[in-house]
């Protein structure tokens, strides 16, 4: 089976990127794992054309195709997010924005293959759980809208930085153990 885990950040080397680092290297050891950065990808903004709605496809050419490939491609799918402004960051929101050719809302829409799992897992620095709740709720509607099962998540406050990071990698494994 195979384990993809996003960075939501774009920041490639920070404590979303760390937190993708162990739920990465812990994974590797049960499934083939691919992780990506949101700032790999160069796509475009939804253009609120609708077009989608008739044909199932989006009418704009990018690296979205990329991306939504390795969705594709894999069996689980953990988004590792940091809060920016009480959400997810706008470069993930515009990816989500993007998927409306396979949101179930409308017909026809492309689907990705069934039976995908998928996890969330946030962070932010303040101390209270309501915003990594709010990131959360984001990410398991994004996935409902995807037909993607959602199976579990983990919230981490008081998160600035790497090293914070790491004084919460046991917690993190444990919530490994649960995909």
């Amino acid at each position: 089976m195979k384990a993809l885990i996003i960075n939501c950040s774009p920041v490639r080397n920070g404590a979303t990127a760390e937190t993708v680092k162990i739920i990465s290297e812990e994974l590797s050891q049960r499934y083939d794992v691919s992780s990506i950065c949101i700032d790999d990808y160069s796509f475009s903004f939804c253009k609120g054309c609708r077009s989608c709605h008739k044909t199932a496809e989006c009418v704009q050419k990018d690296d979205f195709s990329l991306m939504i490939n390795e969705f594709e491609a894999a069996d689980i799918i953990v988004c590792v997010s940091p809060s920016y402004w009480a959400d997810v960051p706008g470069q993930f929101k515009a990816f989500i924005d993007r998927c409306t050719p396979w949101c179930n809302t409308h017909e026809p829409h492309a689907s990705l293959s069934k039976g995908k799992k998928g996890y969330a897992a946030v962070l932010r620095t303040g101390p209270s759980m309501h915003e990594c709740e709010r990131l959360i709720q984001t990410i398991e509607h994004f996935y409902g809208h995807m037909e993607i099962e959602c199976c579990g998540h983990i919230g981490l406050c008081m998160v600035e930085n790497k090293n914070d990071v790491l004084l919460r990698k046991e917690e993190i494994i444990s919530f490994c153990s649960s995909i």
